[in-house]
């Protein structure tokens, strides 16, 4: 059981801080087998080290997002298929990433303090079962580098559902 995080030197790059957390995301998550505790450390250990804004996931039920566990400032508790980024990436069975949030048509301002976003959908049986949504304070923050670390928790994610 991890209870602390080794978290790269400030001077590091966004690839060499993923490369240091991606190991010790999987050891917080390992021998404990219940999802929002997992998901809870998840996001906390994310957050902790990328020192990204909002960090967390939304649990598809029925024909809406539910809020799950994150890290951040408030957020919205529920968010429909198809709106906002969120809601689009689980219709549309993808990741989007937004540099500016202002520019993205239908937009949900859960924090006027986020900027831009990336949201990955988490699969179980072929179908969406989660969003994972990542939010920043600075203008076009993510990137494919993001992309490609956080699907990597995206997948330590989908082999613990």
């Amino acid at each position: 059981m991890v209870d602390t995080l080794f978290v790269a030197g400030k001077h590091a790059t966004k690839e060499e801080k993923y490369e240091v957390l991606l190991p010790q995301l999987k050891a917080l998550v390992e021998g404990e087998s219940d999802l929002i505790a997992n998901l809870a450390n998840l996001m906390a250990g994310i957050k902790e080290a990328m020192d990204f804004l909002w960090v967390g996931v939304y649990f598809v039920k029925v024909q809406e997002l539910v809020l799950g566990p994150f890290q951040g400032p408030l957020a919205c508790t529920r968010i429909g298929f198809g709106k906002g980024v969120c809601g689009t990436a689980w219709k549309e069975k993808r990741t989007i990433i937004v540099s500016d949030v202002e520019l993205f048509l239908g937009h949900i301002a859960c924090s006027t303090l986020s900027r831009s976003e990336i949201v990955l959908p988490v699969f179980r049986q072929g179908e969406v079962f989660m969003i994972f949504d990542v939010d920043s304070k600075d203008l076009a923050c993510f990137d494919e580098i993001d992309q490609h670390y956080l699907q990597q928790v995206v997948y330590l994610i989908e082999a613990i559902i």
